[in-house]
């Protein structure tokens, strides 16, 4: 057959594994994709809306660095949407797609407000604050731990299970907060007199203890998948389950546990949001953490450090745009659309850091 024929039969595009790719070659082409998110942006800013494309970028960079109260404010919004990227990381890793992060925090966020409200008043606050977080920490649990069950024992689809779990606590933290405003308008600040069950002010903020208890939650998250036994089984079952099951490894007991694990960080993040946070409960406390955290978690690879990076860069994205909004008076969507185009090229990035496009016409590998 000539080569004409064989050509022609060709693609003009192939796509083949990218092998052995360093840490030079992954930060060079994140920044590569950066840059040009940059550049998209500024065509459409110049000529969607008409603005000077480095204004726009400096009010961006001065939502969070203006100042100190605004950078602190950026560390409360990092905190937790990391603290959700570190639930989910262990659940992710064993590839089970915990979707449901949302209703972990509400229903382990609505814990701590019951308990903060009903027993504020006859618990001393050590005793308060251990009962609030133990109380979410075991309902974020259970949570985890019934999609984790029927995966292991029926082999039900986790990904809509833990997303109809979701609507099924949005549902009970709605009801919930109904009973507990009585004939008020609405639920508003819990135990406002009182202040029990709120974090105590540190250097200057009520949430410092969201941020430190994260920064912990880090350092053990990390080393729990990186040098435990049982983060060597959640490798294994997430490579092959079969390779798991010839190893020796009960794969029912690592699914159920490593849920158990994720379920109940994420009821912590709805304890630190109610006590450090925003002192109430609402089917908007998760404010959509539950998803962006599986961002997070997925780019990061489930290196606890790096996703703090990716945290504090889509926060970064995020209050840019509000200040965009706010400062030129644009509408919501021409903001958004802004932080997304630099999110979707970064999320691209990764095709290229792990696959690479030959031509036609171009050499096989191998000759």
């Amino acid at each position: 057959m000539s080569q004409t024929a064989t050509a022609a039969r060709e693609p003009l595009l192939r796509i083949a594994k990218r092998e052995g790719t360093t840490m030079p070659q992954k930060i060079a082409v994140r920044a590569i994709a950066i840059l040009l998110a940059l550049v998209v942006d500024a065509l459409f800013i110049f000529f969607v809306t008409g603005l000077n494309p480095l204004s726009v970028y400096g009010v961006m960079w001065s939502g969070t660095f203006a100042n100190m109260t605004r950078f602190s404010w950026m560390l409360r919004d990092l905190s937790t949407l990391l603290c959700v990227g570190i639930a989910l990381a262990p659940a992710f890793k064993m590839r089970f797609w915990n979707c449901g992060g949302e209703g972990q925090i509400l229903i382990g966020g609505l814990t701590a407000a019951l308990i903060m409200v009903y027993q504020g008043n006859n618990l001393p606050l050590p005793l308060l604050f251990a009962a609030m977080a133990l109380g979410s920490i075991a309902a974020g649990a259970l949570w985890g731990f019934i999609p984790a069950w029927f995966k292991s024992r029926w082999n039900t689809n986790e990904t809509l299970f833990t997303l109809m779990m979701n609507y099924v606590a949005t549902s009970i933290v709605a009801c919930m907060t109904n009973i507990m405003r009585g004939q008020a308008s609405s639920l508003g600040t819990l135990n406002k007199a009182t202040k029990a069950g709120w974090f105590p002010v540190i250097m200057g903020q009520r949430y410092t203890i969201n941020i430190i208890v994260v920064i912990v939650l880090t350092f053990v998250m990390y080393a729990y998948l990186r040098f435990s036994k049982q983060g060597y089984e959640i490798s294994v079952v997430g490579e092959s389950e079969n390779t798991a099951r010839y190893a020796g490894i009960n794969v029912r007991r690592v699914t159920v546990r490593t849920m158990l694990i994720s379920g109940a960080i994420c009821g912590l993040c709805g304890f630190l949001i109610v006590a450090g946070k925003d002192q109430t409960i609402s089917t908007a406390s998760a404010n959509g953490r539950g998803f962006t955290a599986i961002i997070v978690a997925w780019l990061a690879k489930f290196n606890t450090f790096y996703m703090a990076l990716i945290s504090f860069l889509l926060v970064f994205l995020e209050r840019g745009a509000s200040e965009i909004a706010s400062a030129y008076s644009l509408n919501e969507y021409a903001a958004d659309i802004i932080t997304g185009i630099i999110l979707f090229f970064i999320l691209g990035s990764e095709f290229f850091i792990n696959y690479r496009v030959i031509p036609r016409g171009a050499h096989k590998e191998g000759k």
